[in-house]
């Protein structure tokens, strides 16, 4: 029986922004991998360079102004080689993107439900009439009361979540085989966002997508995701399954995320925090970039970048002291 094949392989990904006064590396050597089916969540603070990976992964970066390197290649086809004819329809068929503020993704001086038609009629090769039904199903299927209304309205007309069910409903339209999730419930209110989370996830499941949900929410990432990737200063610094993750975070950074957050902590006690503030990309500090921010570090940790390591199945980290933290968390 033949391995299957990942749906997504990204292999040593960096992205450099280039401007007359700098060129600044915003990530660095980035690879993972999935299967069909998976839900990969990304986390991290903002700058950590969640965003422009996924970005990197449609090419949506401006050309004139970026350089990407390494290997990106979905559904067996390397995005990085392709020719624009390719690429546009890689955009929508294979991969769809829901952008983290729907009001700047969709045109503001069209209808909704047409720009949705539009979308379907030119990868699908059908009518604008026939790309309008196609976009009441859709609006059916993420739940926008009185759809048939909906579809004539103007983004402004729409309330931010029935906008992000909109965006949704765009992402979806093509029945892609991966889904980009940019923080796409950040400017919502819980409950709107709690009802939009557990729309993905149903969604994912009844279509067999794969999601590249983008997060700095633990409680966002637990809900959601198969695996997760720890982002910190344009690298990749811990991987695995989310629930192990939670439970046994093996790098320093990961760690104070969790200690971080309100999820999980008894009420009475106060929440830590990570000290200092994220690097300047256009000036990392020489060795682990978390370094100058680590309980942990010592002398080997300003020398070179730790390389990736499995310090367990299905786990990898880049940290010199995982047993020091892991010590550190079973005398707290």
């Amino acid at each position: 029986m033949r391995d299957r094949q990942p749906l997504v392989e990204v292999e040593d990904l960096a992205v450099n922004f280039v401007t007359r006064e700098s060129d600044v590396r915003v990530v660095n050597g980035v690879s993972f991998s999935m299967m069909a089916g998976e839900v990969l969540c990304v986390l991290g603070e903002s700058g950590s360079g969640k965003s422009v990976t996924m970005r990197a992964l449609m090419r949506l970066l401006p050309p004139k102004r970026t350089r990407i390197g390494g290997r990106i290649r979905i559904a067996g086809e390397d995005v990085l080689a392709m020719s624009d004819a390719k690429l546009r329809r890689l955009r929508g068929g294979v991969v769809s993107m829901i952008f983290q503020e729907p009001m700047t993704a969709f045109d503001p001086v069209a209808r909704v439900g047409d720009q949705i038609a539009e979308v379907v009629a030119q990868h699908r090769g059908i009518s604008h009439k026939a790309g309008r039904q196609r976009a009441l199903e859709l609006f059916d299927l993420v739940r926008i009361p009185s759809a048939e209304r909906r579809l004539d309205a103007y983004p402004h007309e729409l309330s931010g979540g029935l906008r992000q069910r909109a965006m949704i409903a765009l992402a979806l339209s093509c029945e892609p085989k991966l889904l980009l999730a940019d923080e796409p419930t950040t400017a919502l209110d819980a409950t709107v966002q709690i009802q939009v989370l557990i729309l993905l996830r149903k969604l994912q499941r009844e279509l067999g997508m794969s999601v590249i949900f983008v997060t700095h929410d633990l409680g966002v990432a637990a809900e959601i995701a198969d695996r997760v990737a720890v982002m910190y200063a344009g690298r990749i610094v811990e991987t695995g399954p989310i629930r192990e993750v939670l439970r046994r975070p093996m790098h320093p950074y990961a760690a104070g995320l969790l200690a971080s957050t309100i999820h999980g902590q008894p009420r009475d006690q106060e929440l830590e925090t990570i000290p200092g503030a994220p690097p300047d990309m256009r000036n990392l500090p020489p060795g682990c970039s978390f370094a100058p921010r680590c309980a942990f570090a010592a002398g080997d940790c300003l020398q070179d970048e730790p390389p990736a390591v499995t310090p367990a199945p299905g786990r990898v980290s880049r940290c010199l002291h995982i047993s020091a933290l892991q010590s550190a968390r079973e005398f707290a």
